[in-house]
């Protein structure tokens, strides 16, 4: 009877433990549910849309050329035998670089003037007895046929000259051609020919070539719908600024202009070409370097602008959050225009000036 009573006791005990155990969960998840309808305070940072300049920007990779390039190669046949240069030196135009054997057409210089002087002793002749011949033509001592051929003698002779004149003149730039100078100024490179090799105007391999990288020219291309923000400006004058960035876009090597669009438009890639020119008195740029390029092509005036991490992306496109006097954030859809260099957009739609976005 005891055990019996104590079995009843034990399950009541249980029954209401489960009860309260059900009815703790059912006040736990009503609480929840409730809290989850609140609405949350959230802190975030905010900045005011202001009004600035905004350079318009086209940006690029580009490849740095040197502005003149020269190949150093002798015009005559023959060993070269002298040079007078140090490779990766700087040389000036027309300064002595190397000297080439020219002995033979030294020796083709002298039989020419041999033959001019020859030629002129027989033309000084000729016109002697011309003369003589003229006045005894007056006296009717001779025919006129006589006279005639003697004329034509001096003519002759006159051509013999004026022949040996030529190939004077002509050994005469084989011979100076011998001297080989700097047709530009520039940086020479690493020497490819060496003394006592034979060289000539037909080789494949100069003696070294020259660069001229002050100025240096950097080469780009832009897209073909950005054409009419560059071609008109440049044609009618204008110098549009371009930066050169180094490979990782942030450090400034230099600022120029642009010098040249190219007239035909790549099919392939639907860009056209761009050359700019730099000073480069510092030789920050080197030939065949790949760099970045920022063409600015114009500037937005007083365009609203804010911080470019407060646009996000969505499915429908660009939005930002904006703050009102009721301190509640609203998505508001925007349209971007070009970035500035301090982190910053401007908005062309969307936005008012002295909003405060998220």
């Amino acid at each position: 009877m005891n055990l019996k009573k104590a079995l009843i006791a034990a399950g009541v005990v249980v029954a209401l433990a489960a009860a309260g155990y059900a009815g703790l969960r059912g006040w736990q998840s009503a609480r929840m549910s409730k809290m989850s309808m609140m609405p949350r305070t959230v802190a975030v940072q905010v900045a005011q849309a202001v009004r600035q300049d905004v350079p318009t920007i086209v940006t690029a990779l580009g490849t740095v050329t040197a502005n003149q390039t020269a190949d150093v190669v002798s015009q005559v046949q023959g060993h070269l035998t002298n040079l007078y240069f140090k490779e990766g030196d700087f040389v000036r135009k027309g300064a002595l670089l190397a000297k080439v054997d020219t002995r033979g057409y030294e020796a083709n210089l002298q039989q020419y003037q041999g033959t001019l002087a020859e030629a002129q002793a027989q033309l000084a002749n000729a016109k002697s007895v011309l003369e003589r011949y003229e006045r005894l033509y007056r006296q009717d001592s001779i025919s006129r046929q006589d006279l005639e051929a003697q004329r034509a003698a001096v003519k002759q002779y006159e051509g013999s000259v004026r022949s040996a004149l030529g190939q004077i003149a002509n050994a005469s730039v084989s011979v100076g051609y011998g001297r080989i100078t700097a047709p530009i100024s520039g940086y020479i490179g690493i020497r490819q020919r060496d003394l006592g090799n034979l060289v000539g105007p037909s080789d494949s391999t100069p003696i070294a070539v020259i660069t001229q990288t002050t100025p240096i020219a950097v080469e780009f291309s832009i897209p073909q719908g950005n054409l009419s923000e560059v071609v008109g400006p440049v044609r009618s004058g204008q110098k549009l600024q371009v930066d050169v960035l180094d490979q990782s876009g942030l450090g400034l090597l230099a600022r120029g202009t642009v010098s040249a669009v190219g007239n035909t438009i790549d099919q392939a890639t639907g860009t056209v070409k761009v050359k700019s020119l730099f000073d480069n008195r510092d030789s920050k740029l080197f030939p065949n370097q790949f760099v970045n390029v920022k063409l600015v092509t114009g500037t937005l005036k007083n365009a609203v602008v804010v911080p470019t991490s407060a646009i996000q992306t969505s499915q429908n496109g660009l939005y930002v959050f904006t703050v009102g006097d009721d301190q509640v954030a609203h998505k508001a859809a925007v349209k971007i225009g070009p970035a500035t260099e301090d982190g910053k957009t401007a908005i062309l739609e969307g936005v008012a000036e002295g909003a405060r976005v998220v």
